[in-house]
């Protein structure tokens, strides 16, 4: 059975990070489908990490905040013998400098945004721009958003806008990409996960456990969760489905004012 017509097809995997990333787990289902995979890692010590995880595979180093490393990207995967193509491509890239500590957002340090709005976002454009020329036709790429900008938590510091960001260049690419291409964009918008970048953020864990109360099956959403929407993006089973993020929320959104959270807030 070969539902999501993954087999033998070839996917670029940006982010993965170590076993509790979204990235990797996309990668892993990915691979249980048959599919091929290559990986972009930041830096040779990740590197040396996603070898042990993924043995054999091509695995590249790119800092996406330079242009430069981005286009040698390209020529790297130029000199793959025999040539490869790529069906979908997952940016599931995101970083931003707490180092100063949370701050009321409108104290937001304009260095810190910046590099949040370059590296979780612009690297988007950039990538996709410069490898273009190696994604198929109809090829699909899939980042990995949050499931609402509007929520203006405080532990979450100033990602939100730059999701929004994120969620709106969908669009823009989608429209862009359409002059000469069916390449598609989208966004898997999972709610509070539990992976190492999130374990850095102040007061995230609380968060996350207030989540899980929220949520009416009282369970938040996992990583794989997350993964196989992303998976299933990246398949051409979604081909109808673009500019668009797919909320992966099991329905917290819905369910805020749940009696027994309400009464434990107010007594």
């Amino acid at each position: 059975m070969n539902f999501l017509q993954l087999k033998g097809k070839r996917f670029l995997i940006f982010g993965v990070a170590n076993k509790k990333s979204v990235a990797f787990s996309a990668a892993s289902m990915l691979l249980e489908e048959e599919a091929e995979v290559d990986f972009v890692v930041r830096d040779d010590a990740t590197a040396d990490k996603v070898k042990k995880l993924f043995p054999g595979k091509n695995i590249f180093t790119c800092d996406v905040e330079s242009e430069d490393e981005i286009r040698k990207l390209r020529c790297e995967i130029e000199g793959l013998l025999p040539p490869v193509c790529y069906a979908g491509l997952l940016h599931s890239i995101a970083f931003a400098d707490y180092s100063e500590g949370m701050k009321p957002f409108h104290k937001t340090p304009k260095k810190a945004f910046l590099q949040a709005l370059d590296i979780s976002c612009f690297s988007l454009i950039s990538i996709c721009n410069e490898l273009s020329g190696l994604l198929e036709r109809t090829a699909s790429v899939v980042t990995v958003s949050i499931s609402t900008t509007r929520m203006a938590s405080e532990n979450y510091g100033f990602m939100a806008p730059i999701k929004a960001a994120l969620d709106s260049s969908l669009a823009f690419l989608t429209k862009s990409f359409s002059a000469f291409s069916e390449i598609r964009f989208n966004a898997v918008a999972p709610s509070l996960l539990k992976t190492s970048a999130s374990a850095g953020i102040p007061g995230y864990a609380e968060s996350y456990l207030f989540a899980e109360q929220v949520i009416p099956r009282k369970r938040a959403v996992s990583t794989e969760e997350a993964a196989a929407v992303a998976v299933f993006l990246l398949s051409p089973r979604s081909s109808g489905i673009a500019a668009q993020k797919i909320i992966t929320d099991a329905a917290m959104e819905i369910n805020y004012f749940d009696k027994d959270v309400v009464k434990k807030t107010v007594g």
